[in-house]
């Protein structure tokens, strides 16, 4: 038994001296940085941007010991000004600034979770002038991970991006990411959009909807590791519901598309 366990402890330690030759430990603290072109920037299945391209950057700090992270992201935008459009008066607000926080680490038996808070930032934003409410908008949220798969669940606690009385709005995430092919990775996801309240008397439900994407990437390490995204997305979003302006032809911000993405971290 003695000669057993004994063996055990070499081999053990042989892997370990492996495992740490092959796979370096991370450092305590991670500061990574982010950069990115799209054709469409979608969010929840909806373009941000009419359809049109824009740029993003983000900035990310991991503390690995104790998995708790915290982060910034921006994007250039349109739907602000879009909203003012259709309702007929100006509004602005053409970037998008995130900040996040939260702690991410392992519950036992190859399960994952990822909890936090995301505040979504519209600077100089005028959307209330539309006769809705400020764009603003703070959500906490929560994953669970298994395998390629995960869960998450958001749910706000303000206003959900300008909806009036739609306080502790829901959003359900269901996806997964399969490594497939010569590197590239496979990406599922389906959603759905619960919107809370009323607005003058009507529900705001009838803004509910869900959403959907398939799409691969590949990251190109020759071609100083960037990643190359391609993903068809859409919603059952009902046309005339929400639109982009009467000059685009009122068509659905929702609608069936493919989006195409150029990114890097480093």
């Amino acid at each position: 038994m003695k000669k057993l366990i004994l063996a055990t402890a070499i081999a053990a330690s042989f892997v370990t001296s492996f495992a740490r030759a092959e796979d370096p430990p991370k450092p305590d603290n991670e500061v990574t940085f982010n950069a990115a072109v799209v054709s469409d920037y979608r969010y929840r299945g909806l373009t941000q941007t009419r359809f049109d391209p824009a740029l993003q950057v983000g900035a990310d700090y991991t503390n690995n010991p104790t998995g708790l992270y915290a982060g910034t992201w921006m994007s250039t935008i349109k739907w602000i000004k879009d909203a003012g459009t259709v309702a007929g008066t100006n509004t602005k607000g053409p970037v998008e600034w995130d900040l996040y926080a939260g702690k991410r680490g392992d519950i036992g038996a190859g399960f994952t979770y990822d909890v936090g808070g995301l505040y979504y930032y519209y600077p100089t934003n005028t959307l209330a002038n539309s006769g809705v409410k400020n764009a603003n908008t703070f959500e906490l949220y929560g994953q669970v991970g298994y395998g390629p798969g995960y869960f998450k669940y958001s749910q706000s606690l303000t206003n959900l991006f300008g909806n009036v009385d739609s306080k502790n709005s829901q959003y359900f995430d269901l996806g997964a990411n399969f490594d497939t092919f010569y590197g590239t990775v496979l990406g599922l996801h389906v959603g759905h959009q619960s919107i809370k309240g009323s607005n003058a008397g009507v529900s705001n439900s009838q803004y509910s909807y869900s959403d959907w994407k398939v799409g691969l990437s590949k990251t190109f390490d020759d071609l100083a590791g960037i990643t190359l995204g391609v993903a068809y997305v859409g919603t059952n979003l009902k046309k005339g519901v929400q639109t982009t302006p009467a000059s685009d032809g009122l068509k659905s911000v929702g609608r069936a598309g493919v989006v195409v993405s150029l990114s890097k971290t480093f």
